[in-house]
């Protein structure tokens, strides 16, 4: 496999990471609510933690990682969309991050599968995985701390 093709890959995957540190951060400045805000601001800094992670990944570690199937609570496929607005409320900024999370795995499992290059494959499916991850952690907060008090 061409080097330059999996770097433009990773490259790819790391903006999409800062647009998503960039978008929590302007959100967190519109919101009036300062326990929005810090969210917000802890919601960044798991996606730049992320873009870090991958600024490091090489052709080996991305071969090294298991893919394991990450449980899906499907709770995001059932919430209907909404925009990070300065007066939203604790359920909403749920529903967006998971919604986020949902579409980067999405996407990411989209181009696994069209994907012929077995280490681009790998890398796609270890790129899905993390969404996943986040994904699930948000449906579990949304789980504990919404539909239960619904």
């Amino acid at each position: 496999m061409d080097k330059r093709l999996f770097e433009e890959v990773v490259e790819f995957a790391i903006e999409k990471e800062q647009q998503a540190v960039d978008d929590y951060t302007e959100a967190s400045k519109a919101v009036q609510r300062p326990h929005m805000r810090d969210m917000l601001l802890e919601f960044a800094a798991q996606e730049e933690a992320h873009k870090r992670k991958l600024m490091g990944i090489d052709r080996e570690a991305v071969e090294e990682t298991s893919i394991v199937n990450i449980p899906d609570l499907k709770i995001a496929d059932y919430s209907d969309s909404v925009e990070l607005t300065p007066d939203m409320d604790y359920q909403d900024l749920l529903t967006v991050a998971m919604k986020r999370e949902e579409k980067a795995h999405n996407l990411y499992s989209t181009l696994a599968s069209n994907s012929s290059e077995p280490v681009l494959k790998q890398l796609f499916e270890m790129l899905a995985q993390e969404e996943a991850k986040h994904k699930l952690a948000l449906e579990k907060e949304y789980d504990e701390h919404v539909l239960t008090e619904n």
